[in-house]
């Protein structure tokens, strides 16, 4: 029975596309690329030769049920974006639904993401995190931002080099500029560059060096824990006290007791 497959494309280096990868794109009947021009360069580097069409984000809606169609019909085809994993932050969601709902049977190929190597050489907690991806660019951005600041966990955005400064100084309005952070930009080509600082910091950083590449910025959570500490500390210190100034009490008290009887005695 025919398939979608969801084949992830380097983010930067050639050299992280699977050997899996390239087998699935070259068996496939049709490739299905956000943009044919970008994707080309990688089939022509990978002697990839299956016919290539658009799927993009301005065209999805209106072609989703064709192509569900036509793997229905027999025909295996492969999903692909410029960069990373579709469905990430990029066109893919919408076909995938639609073959879900159709019976159609779904695979994607573990391969490359942005993500995964900006929050672990972040240095930031990543035992759990939350990914955002794209801010809303005017409607609602604001009240993203807010939400993403009360969150306990490390969250990770992606933005362009036009709007990196611009996010930093509203992160650092609603999260406090003194909240930790990371920014890594070109992940796994020739210029890969991680600057960790407060947000106040890489707002600084980048406002003095002219921004390159695409960003991933990854931002510590919200830090309830050291006050929760302080007064855990606090309630067993004054714990602590109570139980000594007991102890000191009941000490005074036997001592007196013993006194008295002594006293007794003498006068008998």
């Amino acid at each position: 029975m025919a398939k979608l497959s969801l084949v992830p494309t380097p983010v930067g280096n050639m050299e992280d596309m699977t050997m899996r990868a390239i087998r699935l794109l070259k068996e496939a009947d049709l490739i299905l690329a956000e943009d044919t021009r970008t994707s080309s360069h990688l089939l022509h580097h990978f002697d990839i030769h299956t016919p290539m069409m658009s799927y993009h984000k301005f065209n999805e809606h209106k072609t989703i049920d064709a192509f569900a169609q036509r793997i229905l019909a027999g025909e295996n085809i492969a999903l692909i974006t410029d960069a990373g994993t579709p469905g990430i932050s990029d066109p893919g969601f919408l076909l995938l639904r639609k073959c879900v709902q159709m019976g159609i049977e779904v695979e994607c190929l573990p391969g490359p993401t942005a993500l995964i190597p900006a929050v672990v050489v972040s240095a930031l907690p990543n035992d759990r995190f939350f990914f955002e991806g794209f801010l809303p660019q005017k409607k609602g951005r604001q009240t993203r931002l807010k939400e993403l600041a009360e969150l306990p966990v490390t969250f990770i955005l992606y933005e362009s080099p036009f709007r990196i400064v611009k996010t930093l100084q509203q992160l650092a309005e609603v999260c406090g500029s003194d909240r930790q952070a990371s920014v890594t930009r070109e992940i796994s080509k020739k210029f890969e560059e991680t600057q960790r600082g407060s947000l106040r910091e890489l707002e600084a950083y980048f406002t003095e060096n002219q921004p390159r590449g695409e960003f991933v910025i990854c931002v510590a959570g919200k830090d309830d824990k050291s006050d929760k500490e302080d007064k855990f500390g606090q309630e067993a210190l004054e714990e602590d006290f109570g139980k000594e100034e007991k102890r000191e009490k009941k000490v005074k008290k036997n001592k007196y007791a013993r006194e008295d009887k002594y006293a007794r005695e003498d006068e008998d």
